[in-house]
């Protein structure tokens, strides 16, 4: 009998150094999903589970930001033509579940599910096309009592996530008090649906261009840097004024109540003044609201399209950065609000609906942005070699440094003062100490904060500006190194 062939198949192998770091992202991931639902379940939210395709005319039009139903997404069609589409959220799944079941759900319906999504779209720092969302919704429960449950969860669970209440704030808005204002500037009614579009599209913008280049936009248009012209909302000076107005009344622009604010601008209209009674009926309803990492402004305008009533957004206090220190725009790490139309379009009777979604893949990612940084080493002091017949002074200081405990070097690449510098960055020093001529004959050397200086540097565009205040660099007498650079250590 002839012996059978044995067929060779190679076996695949991935890196061991890959294994790790990919056993260690799952981990971290399941780590904070389980701190999630934990939150989730203590405030009696249910978990549930919805495929992950959707026949896309489910999903359809409510998909957020978009103007194409298809927008966004990646879609199939199966045997019978169908088209199908993975999920974008799993908001719209929740409103095709319930409108399944709606007779058999307790109501108000309290859920939570956690699972990946799919977007169709340029991915970037914290932006995935395939990531995990997790979210908690109450449908069946009018506003604004389930909105501050929801608004507080929000916050207890991105600081559960692992994000320190210092590091995060939630911005707060209504749907409402921006219909409001279309309403003040007559702008209301569906034969200005276009304009208002434009109009939403140009407030968007105020964070990237302030409020000079949203008056552009909101009137004859914004030519940017390039050469290229954005066509403006042609408004007139007064709505202008008053949009504008709309958008500096946010605690970083104004010391003034938010709500205030806007209820005089808007209290006027209908629905200006419902939004404001909803808004501070969450407030009323947080007990602790003015310890909270929450503020009302009223200059969210993202997904405005979707929601019907309160509107949540979470972001980042401070830029993060990546390895080279440069910085890095998470954008959103959550959001949510009121969508009272969602189970309408299913059931065909409205439903009221509140709820947020964590972004766990942005919040994973900014985690390790922010591990890295912490974890970066600091470098040691380094004297700069600026005379080569004064190597033994600088090596003396050097040594006088290391007695007293802190790490320290003396430059010697041979390279000129800038080069000098240059390395000092690249090797993460806190400082660098200098002495050339002038100094030495006077009895003194000048330490320059480089962790300081880097940081003034990006606030401060004028050079001239720059040179004359040089308040990262001072000088000191010879005899005071060790001291003046405790101090320095001391207040990084």
């Amino acid at each position: 009998m002839a012996k059978k062939e044995k067929t060779f198949r190679p076996k695949a192998r991935v890196p061991r150094g890959f294994r790790d770091r990919l056993g260690a992202e799952i981990a971290a991931e399941r780590d904070m999903l389980g701190r999630i639902s934990a939150v989730y379940e203590a405030h009696g939210f249910d978990p549930l589970e919805t495929p992950a395709f959707e026949y896309t005319d489910a999903l359809g039009k409510f998909l957020p930001d978009v103007d194409r139903p298809n927008q966004g997404v990646f879609s199939l069609q199966d045997d019978d033509d169908q088209w199908m589409s993975l999920r974008y959220d799993l908001t719209a799944p929740l409103a095709r579940y319930v409108a399944e079941n709606y007779d058999a759900l307790p109501k108000p319906f309290r859920r939570y599910q956690m699972g990946p999504v799919w977007r169709n779209e340029k991915p970037g720092p914290g932006r995935f096309r395939q990531f995990t969302q997790c979210d908690v919704d109450t449908v069946g429960a009018p506003a604004p009592y389930a909105d501050a449950e929801i608004c507080a969860l929000f916050a207890d669970v991105i600081e559960a996530a692992g994000i320190a209440r210092d590091d995060f704030f939630i911005r707060v808005s209504n749907r409402k008090i921006v219909d409001g204002l279309f309403e003040k500037i007559a702008l209301d009614g569906e034969a200005n649906a276009e304009t208002r579009l434009t109009v939403m599209r140009s407030m968007d913008k105020f964070d990237k261009f302030g409020a000079k280049g949203v008056a552009l936009l909101l009137g004859p248009g914004r030519k940017d840097e390039s050469g290229d012209f954005t066509d403006g909302a042609k408004l007139d000076e007064n709505k202008i004024e008053t949009v504008l107005a709309f958008l500096t009344s946010g605690p970083e622009n104004s010391d003034a109540d938010p709500l205030d604010v806007i209820a005089k601008l808007l209290g006027e209209t209908k629905s200006g003044a419902e939004g404001v009674e909803e808004l501070t009926g969450i407030k009323s309803s947080i007990p602790d609201f003015a310890a909270r990492p929450m503020m009302f402004d009223c200059s969210v305008i993202r997904g405005l399209d979707y929601y019907t009533g309160p509107v949540f957004e979470a972001e980042f206090k401070s830029s993060l950065t990546d390895a080279k220190g440069r910085p890095v725009q998470m954008g959103s790490i959550g959001g949510g609000g009121r969508y009272d139309g969602l189970v309408k379009r299913f059931k065909g009777i409205e439903v009221p609906a509140v709820g947020v979604s964590v972004g766990v893949s942005r919040l994973l990612a900014a985690l390790e942005l922010k591990k890295a940084e912490a974890d970066s080493p600091r470098g040691p002091v380094v004297v700069l070699a600026l005379e080569k017949d004064q190597m033994a002074d600088y090596q003396a200081m050097a040594a006088e440094l290391r007695n007293a405990g802190i790490r320290a070097e003396v430059y010697l690449g041979g390279s000129n003062f800038a080069k000098q510098l240059k390395y000092a960055d690249k090797r993460s020093a806190p400082m660098a100490i200098i002495q050339g001529s002038d100094e030495r004959d006077k009895g003194e050397l000048q330490i320059k904060d480089l962790i300081l200086g880097a940081e003034l540097s990006k606030q401060i565009e004028d050079n001239a500006e720059w040179r004359e205040a040089q308040p990262a660099q001072f000088t000191v007498k010879r005899s005071e190194l060790v001291e003046a650079v405790k101090k320095v250590l001391a207040r990084l």
